[in-house]
């Protein structure tokens, strides 16, 4: 019996703003000022008026603040 393996990488889904501060429970304000100082993953532009993020950077954002706020490893 042949074995599958999974060659194909993951997909990657955008989310828009409003997802990321639900997601998050940050504001707008301090999504743009945390991505201004480095400390939040940045949007990517698709086009002139639309940003989006990447939802497993905004997951793992989430996971090491969760590891940070209780002295553990991410």
């Amino acid at each position: 019996m042949a074995t599958l393996t999974n060659t194909t990488p993951p997909a990657r889904r955008f989310i828009k703003r409003q997802d990321v501060e639900s997601i998050t429970g940050l504001s707008c304000t301090e999504i743009y000022r945390r991505i201004a100082a480095g400390a939040f993953p940045k949007q990517i532009t698709l086009g002139p008026k639309c940003v989006v993020w990447i939802e497993a950077e905004i997951h793992t954002w989430c996971d090491e603040q969760i590891a940070a706020s209780r002295g553990e490893v991410a």
